[in-house]
């Protein structure tokens, strides 16, 4: 199968061959067909399947076909959880439509960016917007943008999106847009709280499911116990020892992150941290070193655990160990990209025992426990006791705190 059978567009096309998109993965085949059918759909598939072409190319061929010469109206809404995904979005709608004779206007309206601008460029005419849902709330609240002609809605990441807690606020979102549109939602997930949206965004949907192997088959797991204060040592230790070009580690917070950034660069490693309250120039920048090998120590909350795009990342360390089960899964698929290898290292502590049990049994995986000499752990496992509920009403709820998170982020 090749995608000149779903793509007609010849610029498309040419776009398609210039970026080595020979044939279509199981998800692209299966909504690109789904979509030029006018269906609604649910889908769910692993990091890295290549959902997002699956929604940008039939999108850009059916624009393609139309001959308004009017100014541009919204046409395709695309919400995301994070900034980075929306400019990655952004940035394949404007690849895969740069030899198009009449190209879409993109607009991207993401937070730690004026808002002032995204404005005037929503103002001036745009076909597609694809936008962090905190923005998007911040610009529907000033009532500066028209959403009357939407034909495409699309939620990628929803669970993601849901964690944040944006299920009120796609409440007041849908009763804005029209009724009568395509609405396509993608999650690699799908817990309580993204089944119950469900019914009230899409009609008659198409369920899609990939059971392709997971992608973690190419990933050699290991799991290093060894104590808390010994995390960094070992980490360089392994560094040394291993010779990886570039290096994606995870830790639980912003603070932690340029804490240990900052050791590491001390020690002459080429080391940075990436974290929500850096500027948005300032992630633009590390993410684009990051990938060009000017850095090869990246530093990280889970912001990017999802919808960043890193070639040849040889080796993800979970320092700490995710929140969230499955984010453990969206965390070491940062390896091991399109069929190569890689190696994913979990750092397990006294206090992580029982979590990462969690995580295996959530994720269906078991991995040998090792040892590694002069780090071995000391002590015994800690048993976390039930602590007393929090006084209602003394502290924020953990809705408001997801909420403040999100806004932030986007």
């Amino acid at each position: 199968m090749k995608f000149s059978e779903f793509i007609v567009c010849d610029e498309i096309n040419q776009s398609l061959k210039e970026n080595n998109y020979k044939t279509p993965t199981l998800i692209q085949s299966k909504v690109i067909k789904a979509v030029f059918e006018k269906v609604d759909v649910i889908a769910k598939a692993q990091t890295g399947s290549g959902k997002t072409a699956s929604f940008v190319l039939p999108i850009l061929e059916l624009f393609s076909k139309q001959n308004d010469s009017k100014k541009a109206k919204i046409k395709t809404l695309v919400l995301t959880p994070t900034r980075e995904l929306a400019l990655q979005i952004s940035d394949t709608f404007e690849i895969f439509s740069k030899y198009l004779n009449k190209k879409p206007k993109i607009v991207s309206l993401i937070g730690g960016e004026g808002i002032s601008k995204q404005l005037i460029d929503v103002q001036k005419g745009c076909d597609i917007v694809v936008a962090t849902t905190g923005r998007l709330i911040d610009i529907l609240e000033k009532k500066q943008i028209n959403l009357n002609y939407l034909e495409f809605f699309i939620l990628d990441e929803a669970d993601k999106m849901l964690d944040f807690g944006f299920e009120e606020e796609l409440d007041n979102l849908l009763k804005i847009i029209p009724s009568t549109r395509q609405n396509l939602l993608f999650s690699a997930t799908y817990p309580d709280k993204v089944k119950n949206i469900i019914s009230r965004i899409t009609q008659n949907p198409v369920y899609i499911s990939i059971e392709e192997p997971p992608v973690v088959e190419n990933i050699n797991q290991r799991v290093i116990l060894v104590n808390k204060e010994k995390k960094s040592l070992l980490l360089r230790e392994l560094i040394s020892e291993n010779k990886w070009d570039k290096i994606l580690v995870f830790v639980a917070n912003k603070r932690s992150c340029d804490n240990i950034a900052f050791k590491f660069r001390k020690n002459g490693l080429n080391a940075i941290s990436f974290h929500s309250d850096l500027t948005q120039e300032e992630r633009n920048n590390t993410l684009k070193n990051f990938k060009e090998n000017k850095i090869n120590i990246l530093f990280a909350t889970d912001i990017v655990s999802r919808g960043i795009h890193v070639e040849d990342i040889s080796c993800v360390i979970n320092f700490d160990l995710p929140r969230a089960s499955e984010d453990y899964i969206h965390r070491i698929g940062r390896t091991a990209r399109a069929g190569k290898t890689g190696v994913a290292i979990s750092f397990i502590g006294l206090e992580d025992f029982e979590h990462f049990s969690l995580i295996e049994k959530r994720c269906n995986i078991s991995i040998k426990k090792e040892q590694i000499k002069d780090f071995e752990l000391i002590g015994s496992p800690v048993k976390k006791e039930k602590g007393l509920a929090p006084i209602k009403g003394k502290r924020k709820s953990k809705k408001d705190k997801l909420r403040e998170l999100a806004k932030k982020d986007a």
